[in-house]
């Protein structure tokens, strides 16, 4: 059986839309549940674009251009969690829940070029933060976030969903989050380093260090 091309699902959507080239809203899923954080009067998708020629190219494509080798170059944090000789756990700025936590190997690589020594060892970090997030009070659920598309270099993006904050549950936490408050920096910087302490007690490594 032939794979599907681009040119065939980018059809099969576009016979799905209106004369504007609009998809209908469909009520019946997201936006009809109840964390959905937007009212649904006057709400519409915006017009289907053209498909493009070719994907975009992303920062880092060429390792020599990534920030992983120009330390200038790094996107800004607020300081790093943990690290060991193979690994960072950055802290984001200004986040609106209770802790943002990136993971990134020191290498250069994706999700679908980590080298083989280190792909274990990712899923044992993966399931440590997200155990110590889940230890906060504040926080309920760990979302972990993986999108790609801007950066060429792995970033594994670690949320804590407020605790009993019910309509910030699933995936609309995004959509919330950019219109939530800046959580205080000593509130989000206790957040990040009892995180990092736990690795520390988990996996070895260093703790926090702050910008």
């Amino acid at each position: 059986m032939d794979l599907e091309t681009p040119e065939e699902y980018y059809a099969r959507i576009a016979a799905a839309t209106d004369d504007e080239g609009r998809l209908a809203v469909a009520v019946e899923e997201m936006p009809g549940w109840d964390i959905y954080p937007y009212e649904l009067d006057s709400l519409r998708i915006k017009p289907l674009q053209p498909l493009a020629d070719a994907e975009p190219a992303r920062r880092g494509e060429d390792a020599a251009d990534c920030w992983c080798t120009d330390a200038d170059a790094q996107l800004p944090v607020a300081g790093i969690a943990w690290r060991n000789e193979r690994w960072r756990l950055v802290v984001g700025n200004d986040t609106k829940v209770p802790v943002f936590l990136i993971l990134e190997p020191l290498v250069h690589c994706d999700l679908s070029t980590v080298p083989d020594e280190i792909a274990g060892e990712m899923g044992q970090l993966v399931v440590k933060v997200s155990a110590a997030v889940e230890e906060l009070p504040s926080v309920a659920r760990t979302q972990l976030y993986r999108f790609g598309d801007g950066g060429a270099h792995l970033h594994l993006m670690f949320f804590g969903r407020p605790a009993r904050v019910l309509q910030l549950r699933g995936s609309p936490l995004l959509d919330w989050e950019e219109n939530l408050p800046v959580v205080p920096v000593d509130v989000h910087r206790a957040n990040a380093d009892h995180v990092g302490r736990r690795l520390v007690e988990a996996v070895g490594g260093e703790g926090p260090s702050w910008l």
